[in-house]
């Protein structure tokens, strides 16, 4: 249970929140972008309650948990397609382009259960350069990537900082972020 929690975060930022396990790192983010709501106070973004229009505050985020949304009986491509097609739409090429930048070349047409854990992260990981929205919630976002991946979701987190985005990541270990940009909320449990 969260208690007490208030933080504002502006564009260029990035909120690093960290805990022990059960501490209430996910249910914050679930809470930060809509999909649970807080018994006492609110979410605001851009001076209003999200509840005001949930869906307009959603078409400005993009939120990655614990396991990213994938189907496992569709392909990488298929899957960002899908994704990402329901905001805009993406030519094919763009997506394999995408794909090839997080590095993973030449898995847009394999079927994401032929994935490795890694591989798959790194599937929601193009999705977000694909949707370019200007908040990103992530949720461990590091899980299951080798050292060249975790670097990777740095710069991608940087990247998005510096064009002006906000990015709230749950990690259970520091990020390498610059910290002009870095600002850091720990929870504790009671």
């Amino acid at each position: 249970m969260l208690r007490g929690v208030t933080l504002a975060v502006r564009g260029g930022e990035v909120l690093q929140i960290t805990g022990a396990n059960g501490a209430g790192k996910t249910s914050l983010l679930r809470t930060l972008c809509g999909l649970m709501y807080p018994e006492e106070g609110h979410v605001s973004w851009r001076g209003h309650d999200v509840r005001e229009d949930l869906p307009a505050f959603h078409e400005a985020l993009v939120y990655i948990g614990h396991e990213p949304p994938l189907k496992a009986d569709l392909t990488a491509c298929e899957n960002l397609r899908y994704w990402v097609g329901l905001r805009h739409r993406v030519a094919p090429q763009r997506v394999a382009s995408t794909l090839e930048s997080v590095g993973v070349p030449g898995l847009a047409d394999r079927l994401v259960r032929t994935l490795s854990a890694g591989q798959r992260r790194r599937v929601a990981l193009a999705a977000l350069l694909l949707l370019a929205v200007p908040l990103w919630l992530l949720d461990e976002p590091t899980t299951n990537l080798d050292a060249e991946g975790q670097r990777l979701v740095t710069s991608l987190i940087e990247q998005q900082a510096s064009t002006g985005g906000i990015v709230v990541a749950a990690v259970h270990h520091e990020l390498s972020i610059g910290a002009h940009r870095l600002r850091r909320l720990e929870l504790t449990t009671a």
